[in-house]
């Protein structure tokens, strides 16, 4: 199982987005979508669970209450320039190219606004192909504390670029020198499957540090970026049942901060 996934938030695009996304990468498919119905004065919203390269993302369609910046990114590394010029050429398709570096390479907003980076590394393997890169007041600061957090984690520094690994999920870290607007808010969340309650107390205590963000399992740090601190079967927990289950568990869930697993299953038991 994939430990940490990258977590996208959309008004209403999320399921296009995700469709166009597939059709760009081998070993990519839309895996599922859920819809949740939810009480007022929360809306309704559409999960979408898809893989691109063989690494899952989730996206949700809930609203515009956040909008993708390039506070966060994803790199796409390609091994030949066949391909970067494809890739680069369908995501500016209905685009804004933010920062041209010739070749088909750069800094692009799709159409869905999410923004990308196309490199091309021909004289390195590529383990993984796609990697979220995310932009701090002080990267270094941050990534010393993530790797304190994360047991199973390491750092490599080349000048501003800082590669963080967590739990096998790679990361890109680097100081934010683009416009002061930019700052990393809920488009972009990381989820942490966790393996019991003791996982979840474990990340939140590290993790959640603006009150007013606590909602639902979602959490923000210190340095602003957002996480879903979550149980490794949240979505069997939450999108597996009957539609009355479902209900009890999302209106229990929804009054919660810290995810109590215990409550919401008792809640789906009807307990």
């Amino acid at each position: 199982m994939q430990r940490i996934i990258p977590h996208l938030w959309y008004d209403k695009e999320a399921k296009e987005a995700a469709l166009f996304y597939t059709k760009l990468f081998e070993n990519s498919n839309l895996l599922y979508t859920h819809n949740i119905e939810s009480p007022e004065p929360f809306p309704d919203a559409e999960v979408v669970v898809f893989e691109l390269a063989g690494i899952r993302f989730i996206a949700i369609s809930a609203g515009p209450y956040f909008k993708l910046n390039p506070a966060s990114s994803l790199v796409v590394y390609c091994s030949t320039q066949e391909e970067v010029k494809r890739i680069w050429t369908t995501l500016a398709d209905s685009g804004k190219i933010l920062e041209s570096l010739g070749e088909s390479q750069g800094l692009l907003q799709d159409r869905f606004g999410l923004t990308w980076q196309v490199k091309l590394v021909e004289d390195k393997d590529i383990d993984q192909k796609i990697v979220p890169c995310l932009l701090f007041a002080d990267a270094n600061q941050a990534a010393q504390y993530y790797k304190q957090v994360f047991n199973n984690s390491s750092i490599v520094q080349d000048n501003s670029l800082i590669s963080l690994q967590l739990d096998g999920f790679n990361l890109i870290l680097k100081d934010n020198k683009l416009n002061q607007d930019y700052e990393l808010n809920e488009d972009f969340s990381l989820i942490i499957n966790c393996k019991g309650q003791q996982e979840i107390d474990y990340f939140w205590d590290r993790l959640s540090h603006v009150q007013e963000a606590e909602s639902c399992g979602w959490c923000k740090d210190k340095f602003g970026l957002s996480w879903q601190v979550l149980p490794e079967d949240w979505e069997k927990l939450c999108y597996d049942g009957t539609k009355e289950e479902l209900k009890r568990v999302n209106q229990t869930m929804l009054a919660m901060k810290k995810i109590d697993i215990e409550e919401l299953e008792r809640a789906k038991r009807g307990a």
